[in-house]
């Protein structure tokens, strides 16, 4: 089982967005197998602007790490578009490292 670091700054996630979050990321493990970690650090920006909501997930794999940053209207609509740009990454590091 990976494990998947929830770090919310400025604001308490709640169980709902953690329970989001882990299903989400925990797929990409699915898909590359070295993943030792995920951290994830949620961040309110300007409270003023409707896209305010700034998501980061690194994912930690030995000698590099993969590392995505979104901002959108919701967190759970950042963490789906951090999702899918590290999938694309990690699909095209396993065709460097497996050299196809």
């Amino acid at each position: 089982m990976i494990t998947i670091n929830i770090n919310s700054v400025g604001f308490k996630s709640d169980a709902k967005l953690e329970e989001f979050i882990d299903k989400k990321l925990s797929k990409l493990t699915a898909l590359y197998d070295r993943v030792e970690r995920i951290d994830v650090t949620l961040r309110l920006d300007a409270k003023e602007k409707a896209t305010n909501k700034i998501s980061e997930v690194k994912l930690l794999i030995p000698g590099d790490d993969i590392f995505v940053k979104k901002q959108c209207d919701s967190f759970e609509e950042g963490i789906d578009s951090c999702a899918e740009a590290i999938k694309k990454q990690v699909i095209k590091r396993k065709g460097k490292v497996s050299g196809k």
